[in-house]
């Protein structure tokens, strides 16, 4: 299986993690011949190169994984996931002084690499496998890895494999695989039951738009997640050009890193009470589509001014978010592909995040540095709030003027929380180029940052 360890009691080769400084104490030793195989092949312990050593009769009998300098791996992470990709076919274990966070980010890394999108094409990924590392809690890696792929599987599915029918029934497997409720509401019952502006957004679709539900766990702290699943966003009425139409299946990524999340959650058994609530739509155009100037009236009774199409995810997420808010809760997360403004901020590789409780955040921040996976907080900055408040309603959907996006949506869906700490994410979900153990293609952000926060977030 790509996402677990393999046996303990399997034979494997040892591989060596050389940097740049202990090369020339490493290549002591070897035997004069692997010295010289080495040198022939031009290892130098540069990051992400890898050698073979060959025994006597000339078969392997270890490899040699580059680990390069300090500098050269501030600037990337999972780096051994790089040797994986290279190795040959078999199974392997880590011959290294890697420790703490360190031999984590790299034993996960290397489970990592084994994924491969094959639903279309067999792209199979790395097919060396290595033996769980001494000091590593193998079970919470497999866990976070197998999250991880199900979260890219889910946004590298095109919308004609991945409409809402489609979330919806991904949605109920993860529930059965954990013995969890899952329940759904679905087209016009959406309207019966108050998440006005969830059907809105969605009713131009051949799909109908729904509101998935799941509910984990007997006892603990209760902890809601809510995911934006726009399973393909036009733009609606504002259509978007063509060039910013090309990604949009993996618009709703927030609902598949929230699925990953929640299978982690639920396979570590974490001591929580689990909810998870997903709005699945398709923003689509017809004539039944919503319009620029309409007004809204969400779940909790506030009015939204629709002055822009193509910002549909902040008015699903806000039913949903409504919805979390009426029942008790120590934290509602959500999580979004909400806005360019926040990948102009930020870049692709950081999520930024937003917070309403101070300790959360110290915790979130901390633990992303400690698992490689990067936040940055963001801040509900009050000043703001005038730019979502049009006059002739409640609140505005698409504030004028380009100004602080990322901010403005945040603070929209803060109106929508209430009675809860809450942390809200707005991520990419997309890895524009492979790097190791990230190929090309969807990608999970802020959900192992804040699976390693919630011990303090929650008092676990």
């Amino acid at each position: 299986m790509p996402f677990e360890f393999a046996p303990a009691d399997v034979e494997s080769l040892p591989v060596h993690v050389v940097d740049k400084d202990g090369l020339t104490a490493f290549r002591e030793t070897l035997s004069p011949r692997q010295v010289q195989w080495l040198s022939a092949n031009g290892f130098d312990a540069g990051l992400g190169e890898v050698q073979l050593l060959p025994g006597p009769d000339g078969a392997p009998v270890a490899a040699v994984a580059g680990y390069g300098t300090a500098q050269k791996r501030a600037r990337g992470r999972f780096h051994l996931a790089g040797a994986a990709a290279r190795l040959p076919e078999g199974v392997y274990h880590l011959q290294s002084d890697l420790d703490g966070p360190a031999l984590n980010q790299e034993a996960l890394g290397w489970l990592l690499a084994g994924y491969g999108f094959s639903r279309y094409r067999d792209q199979p990924g790395a097919r060396a496998r290595l033996k769980a590392p001494a000091g590593v809690d193998s079970r919470r890696l497999e866990a976070i890895a197998a999250g991880e792929a199900l979260t890219r599987d889910l946004i590298n599915t095109p919308a004609a494999d991945m409409g809402p029918e489609a979330l919806e029934d991904a949605f109920f497997r993860l529930a059965g695989d954990h013995g969890a409720k899952a329940s759904a509401v679905r087209g016009a019952d959406l309207l019966r039951q108050n998440f006005p502006m969830i059907h809105a957004v969605g009713r131009a679709a051949d799909q109908a738009p729904r509101l998935l539900e799941l509910t984990w766990g007997e006892s603990g702290p209760a902890l809601t997640l809510v995911g934006k699943g726009v399973c393909f966003d036009t733009g609606g009425l504002d259509i978007k050009p063509a060039a910013s139409m090309g990604l949009m299946k993996k618009d709703m990524g927030g609902a598949a890193t929230v699925l990953g999340l929640a299978h982690m959650i639920m396979a570590l058994s974490l001591p929580l009470r689990l909810r998870v609530l997903v709005p699945a739509v398709e923003n689509a155009i017809a004539g039944n589509a919503f319009r620029p100037g309409d007004i809204l009236t969400a779940r909790n009774g506030k009015t939204v001014e629709i002055n822009n199409t193509d910002a549909e995810g902040r008015l699903v997420l806000a039913d949903a978010l409504a919805l979390a808010d009426e029942r008790p809760s120590d934290c509602i997360v959500s999580m979004a592909t909400l806005t360019g403004a926040a990948r102009v901020a930020l870049g692709p590789d950081i999520a930024p995040f937003y917070s309403t409780a101070e300790g959360a955040a110290a915790a979130l921040a901390a633990a992303g540095d400690r698992v490689a996976d990067p936040v940055w907080r963001m801040p509900f900055h009050e000043p703001y709030e005038t730019m979502i408040e049009p006059g002739i309603a409640d609140l505005d959907n698409a504030p004028t003027g380009g100004f602080a996006g990322s901010i403005t949506a945040a603070l929209f869906l803060r109106r929508f929380v209430e009675t809860a700490p809450y942390l809200h994410f707005d991520i990419f979900g997309w890895q524009a180029s492979a790097a190791p153990g990230r190929p090309k293609g969807g990608a999970g952000q802020g959900a192992r940052a804040l699976l390693d926060a919630l011990p303090e977030i929650l008092g676990l």
